[in-house]
């Protein structure tokens, strides 16, 4: 019986992921299918490449010598596709993890010029915190990520995609358009993102500097639903300018003259330099170069 490259993959997912349940789902198969292709492998190479105990795996030291061989195989058949120049060849799944600010800006962009590159290529897409994306990346069940700092764990893949400016906006018909204090934002429902991000941990320290103060922190999971209720005249925010600046030109919004915002959200690509298919490091370069045409 011959090896094939599905074997070979099936056998670094396993490996990597510990599970042949997560394998089959990374590949878009059953965990049958899997069993028989490590079983078909180890039939081809003539010896135990892994075992298995109670729902955990365990490679053979056999298996350990054969994993880096494997992925040099899959490594240089990507190589083989892009010095050809056919990327249109590339299929398999980009699983991709972004923040809502990336969904309220150029995702929609982006999701186009990939399927332009990688016609085959099926993304899953999931929108979440970047704190819950970098966990994704951590444990692979995210392949790219594009997401802001700061980062508890480091990525070997990392390209800087920018930094997004912050500013005070609030709708018109609230009459704030003159210079803000501390004092008059305070007086004012403050629409914010959730509590376990850096944007609402930065408003809240801020304002809690002033003890005297009782400020109405509203949070929300949802950036879109805060800049509409902003605009419904809710209270103001503190969003990015690429979310809102649309609005503003709209006359829907109006930015505060205030002489404080938090710092910049700076985003970046990242992914796992080390494993991860080639398409994934193309994938987070063509983010970068997509977000700088913006």
């Amino acid at each position: 019986m011959r090896l094939n490259l599905k074997q070979l993959e099936a056998f670094v997912w396993v490996a990597d992921l510990q599970s042949f349940r997560r394998a089959a789902e990374r590949l878009n198969t059953t965990q049958p299918n899997i069993s028989a292709r490590i079983a078909g492998l180890e039939q081809a190479l003539g010896t135990t490449l892994m075992t298995r105990d109670a729902g955990s795996v365990r490679l053979t030291g056999k298996g350990q010598d054969l994993l880096t061989h494997a992925r040099r195989v899959l490594d240089a058949t990507d190589a083989l596709v892009v010095a050809a120049d056919r990327k249109e060849l590339i299929e398999g799944t980009l699983r991709l993890g972004v923040t809502e600010m990336i969904v309220h800006t150029w995702l929609r962009d982006y999701m186009r010029r990939l399927k332009d590159v990688y016609p085959r290529l099926t993304v899953e897409l999931t929108v979440d915190f970047s704190v819950n994306l970098e966990k994704g990346l951590a444990e692979r069940t995210l392949d790219l990520a594009l997401q802001n700092e700061p980062f508890s764990r480091l990525a070997t893949g990392q390209l800087e995609i920018g930094a997004y400016d912050l500013i005070w906006v609030a709708s018109p018909d609230l009459g704030l358009e003159k210079r803000q204090t501390i004092e008059t934002l305070a007086a004012q429902p403050i629409l914010t993102h959730a509590r376990d991000t850096r944007l609402y941990e930065e408003v809240a320290a801020h304002f809690g500097s002033r003890r005297d103060l009782a400020p109405r922190l509203v949070p929300s999971t949802n950036l879109d639903a805060c800049q509409t209720m902003t605009i419904d005249g809710m209270g103001i925010a503190v969003l990015p300018v690429a979310m809102v600046d649309r609005d503003i030109a709209k006359g829907m919004l109006v930015q505060l003259d205030y002489n404080w915002t938090p710092e910049p959200l700076h985003f970046f690509a990242r992914y796992d330099e080390e494993r991860a298919p080639r398409f994934v490091a193309e994938a987070a370069m063509l983010a970068v170069r997509v977000a700088k045409d913006k």
